[in-house]
């Protein structure tokens, strides 16, 4: 049983409870083209999820079917031993992924939201294909690879509701349990928060050895990472680390260098490549959260595009045992390009808006050959709806050039 797709409903539930919230208690701890970024990332990371898995699965499969050395009985006391340990490995998996570049590149794009909420918890990777080694010691006690995963999807799950900035600190639960109020200290780039509290579940790891970091009254957390992404692209998001870390070990002269780019301490950079491309350094105290301007119609519209993105991506998730590989790779790219296209319309780039228009022509043209029955009228609604925010956004745009061009006569 997929512990996590059985859990999405759930945590859409919670956003918007989390979003009523914000209303009640006039917060401002959303912002739509940032929400709609960390949720296009969760899509496109469960996507690549039912491709990427396969092979770890595999490993993990054989080395516990063939070097396991204990056989461990189905309990309720397994099970949560298993979940310890489960969670105490997954410390020391998170911890290198802040503390080494190579890990760093793809946990990343968890960090990359100056926005602190729910949807953050939903901005995981794509890209951590090697994520997998740290839990392969559990195939050697005899854990059971469903158990694996019915621990693993219970911890992922749990984190979930600790991305939240409307719980306060809990008392004595800080001291044993990841909290809201903890792992806001592990979202901020402020030097005191900075690579602390690496619990997924457990927050005594941290306390053990030596990473913890309370929420401090006077410190406020500034969210985001230190080489901010300055973008909404998901796909982006995902290599923007790995871009830079290539561009390194190709520029460096020292072989050496070109290697510990890649597995030194997060951050290194060699002396030649910092010198020749030296990279910005951040002004906490001046710090703004990157930002576009779009207007209400282009909100619906990306919304509304969301949604469907969203709709077809869980369709993908639900029957990927009954589609063929080459129906799940059409549905694959389509999420993933019409995701990073919803992007480009909120960064307002010119090309997106002649890329809808195409993917819009190709959607009608699927559905027209396709043979929906009576769904095909339901199924022309939605692109119907796009239509009519493209003719208005179309206009919008002209009507801004127009006063724009006015605007700059008067001022010749």
């Amino acid at each position: 049983m997929n512990i996590i797709l059985f859990a999405i409903p759930v945590f859409f539930l919670l956003i918007a409870a989390e979003l009523i919230a914000e209303k009640v208690k006039k917060t401002d701890y959303y912002r739509l083209n940032d929400a709609i970024t960390s949720l296009s990332i969760g899509g496109l990371s469960r996507i690549m999820g039912v491709m990427k898995n396969l092979t770890p699965f595999t490993i993990y499969i054989l080395l516990y079917e063939h070097f396991a050395l204990f056989e461990l009985k189905q309990s309720m006391w397994v099970w949560l031993a298993v979940f310890v340990i489960y969670d105490f490995l997954y410390y020391w998996n998170h911890r290198f992924g802040h503390e080494m570049s190579f890990f760093w590149a793809a946990h990343v794009v968890h960090h990359s939201s100056e926005d602190y909420n729910l949807t953050t918890a939903l901005r995981q990777s794509s890209g951590s294909f090697f994520n997998f080694i740290f839990f392969l010691p559990l195939a050697f006690f005899g854990v059971d690879p469903i158990l694996l995963v019915s621990v693993g999807s219970v911890n992922l799950v749990y984190q979930f509701w600790v991305h939240t900035r409307h719980v306060g600190k809990l008392g004595f639960i800080e001291w044993f349990m990841v909290t809201p109020s903890n792992h806001r200290v592990h979202h901020a780039q402020n030097q005191v928060y900075l690579d602390r509290n690496y619990g997924g579940v457990f927050i005594i790891w941290d306390r053990l050895f030596g990473s913890y970091q309370d929420e401090l009254d006077h410190e406020k957390p500034i969210y985001g990472v230190r080489k901010a992404l300055k973008s909404w692209n998901p796909f982006y998001a995902n290599i923007q680390v790995y871009k830079q870390l290539i561009q390194d070990s190709l520029y460096t002269q020292k072989w050496s260098d070109k290697l510990k780019v890649w597995f030194g301490r997060t951050g290194w950079r060699p002396d030649d490549v910092s010198q020749k491309f030296p990279l910005a350094r951040v002004d906490l105290s001046q710090f703004s959260a990157y930002q576009t301007e779009i207007s209400l119609i282009t909100k619906i519209y990306c919304l509304l595009q969301y949604v469907i993105i969203s709709l077809l991506a869980l369709y993908l998730l639900i029957n990927a045992n009954m589609l063929s590989v080459s129906y799940q790779l059409g549905i694959s790219f389509f999420v993933i390009v019409s995701s990073i296209n919803v992007a480009w319309i909120m960064e307002n780039k010119r090309i997106a808006i002649w890329l809808e228009w195409l993917k819009l022509l190709v959607s009608a043209v699927f559905l027209f050959s396709a043979d929906l029955g009576a769904y095909a009228s339901v199924a022309y609604i939605p692109i119907l709806l796009s239509v009519i925010l493209q003719i208005q956004l179309y206009y919008q745009r002209k009507n801004q050039l127009v006063d724009n061009s006015e605007l700059n006569t008067l001022k010749n």
